[in-house]
């Protein structure tokens, strides 16, 4: 049986220092790192890529930096694509268990909170929640169409940061 041996390391530079890599290195790498990232990525969950919450963007701040270190050569390359789609299991499992277990959920994604019911605000839980009136104004105007804290029956300061709005009825 013919056994085939081919060495990438002078293809993509894996025995030298970064400072020595040349513009075909880096560009390879960089290829290789953008198809093993979508691969990483599609293995993942689409929810890391809509970002709901700080635990999803967590994720895509140290996902970035640990592949771009494999594409400028600071770090080992395979093992850094290695940990990179470690990082994104572990992502996937730790949101499997937080949808089962409410604790789980809260310790991780946090928790929503009512900021608006029947057109009152909560000025205590505004004030801890580091929200100005203006603030609150201007996401019921962004996101409920709204106007005035009176026409709102409920809004909800998310777990990802953005206030979701339901609008009531005026007398």
């Amino acid at each position: 049986m013919l056994a085939l041996s081919f060495d990438l390391s002078p293809l993509l530079g894996l025995d030298q220092p970064a400072e020595a890599l040349t513009f075909a290195q880096i560009s390879l790498r960089g290829v290789i790192v953008f198809v093993a990232a979508l691969v990483i990525i599609r293995l993942g969950d689409r929810r890391f890529l809509s970002q709901k919450t700080a635990f999803d963007a967590v994720l895509g701040f140290i996902l970035a930096s640990m592949l771009a270190r494999a594409v400028n050569g600071t770090a080992a390359f395979f093992p850094t694509l290695g940990g990179g789609f470690v990082l994104v299991m572990l992502h996937r499992a730790l949101a499997y268990w937080s949808q089962r277990s409410h604790a789980l959920g809260f310790l991780i994604k946090g928790r929503s909170d009512v900021i608006v019911r029947d057109g009152k605000l909560d000025d205590a839980l505004a004030r801890r929640s580091r929200l100005s009136e203006h603030d609150i104004l201007e996401d019921l105007r962004l996101h409920g169409n709204v106007q005035d804290i009176a026409d709102v029956t409920l809004a909800v300061f998310e777990r990802n940061g953005q206030i979701s709005v339901v609008k009531g009825k005026r007398d």
